[in-house]
């Protein structure tokens, strides 16, 4: 096999639960090739760590976990149900793999098998969360003086756009596309970087404030990012020095392609007749 035919849509963080050392040795040579990011574990670990490990899926042999594998493998999909698990384990029988799906595995696969099958199913897996979680993108998000359009990957202010890195776009188009809802820090990190948050990691908070002062450099007169203390961030439009809730409004979407959004008054501008209300904000 070529490294052409190794080649995989996205780079993960895996940890793989496995005593089967010549196996794992051919799977991780592969998994190196691909550029991932791989984590070998010889038994069970607390979920704690797993956390810390900050993984995009995780690959478990139930055969080495013994009697407490089904309850170990409960407490994981229960305690972690955002992180993409697969089993990989010798013969069972139908009522096992049905149990261990039932329990929150994502896919079981049994051995013997291909290195690139395990590989495939955990991308599989992984893609199919991404995409369940993502918003859509088919639709542009106005709010304020912003607009926000996943086609283009950008954001813009009165018609300019506003440099945003990758994870910025990502952060506010998230929060945009959540209605007014208060999302909480670790739904945002699970959701933007892809895997759970360890405690005690400020990114999501550090992200907000960066992407909340080139807001404020592109839109002075409005404030979009609301923070809920010891929750999280909601996103919805107010003008600075508005009383809350009288002239605002969460992102609304529009079709992209559907006809330019409608115009934002400025400051001191009376909207016309023809110029819908702002939305007020979801409680």
């Amino acid at each position: 096999m070529t490294d052409r035919n190794l080649v995989a849509a996205e780079t993960l963080r895996v940890a793989v639960s496995d005593g089967d050392t010549g196996f794992v040795q051919v799977l991780t040579k592969r998994l190196d090739r691909l550029g991932w990011e791989h984590v070998v574990l010889t038994g069970a670990v607390p979920v704690e760590r797993l956390v810390s490990m900050r993984l995009g899926a995780f690959v478990v042999d139930l055969a080495l976990l013994g009697q407490h594998a089904w309850t170990y493998l409960e407490r994981v999909t229960t305690e972690l149900p955002s992180l993409p698990l697969v089993v990989c384990t010798g013969q069972s029988t139908v009522a096992q793999r049905v149990r261990g799906l039932r329990l929150g595995a994502d896919d079981w696969v049994t051995k013997p098998c291909h290195p690139e099958e395990l590989i495939a199913r955990v991308e599989a897996v992984s893609r199919r969360r991404r995409l369940a979680e993502a918003p859509a993108a088919t639709e542009a998000l106005l709010a304020g003086e912003i607009e926000i359009r996943p086609d283009q990957f950008q954001a813009f202010a009165r018609g300019r756009s506003i440099d945003l890195t990758r994870r910025e776009f990502e952060l506010i188009q998230l929060l945009a596309a959540a209605g007014g809802r208060v999302l909480e820090r670790e739904e945002i990190y699970q959701r933007v970087w892809g895997y759970t948050m360890a405690h005690g990691d400020r990114s999501v908070d550090v992200f907000v404030r960066k992407l909340r002062s080139k807001l404020q450099q592109t839109s002075p007169e409005w404030t979009y990012i609301h923070t809920h203390f010891g929750v999280g961030y909601r996103f919805a439009a107010e003008r600075v020095g508005a009383e809350p809730g009288v002239a605002d409004g969460a992102a609304t979407g529009t079709g992209v392609g559907a006809g330019p959004p409608a115009r934002v008054p400025q400051v001191g501008e009376r909207a016309s007749d023809d110029e819908p209300a702002p939305l007020r904000a979801l409680a």
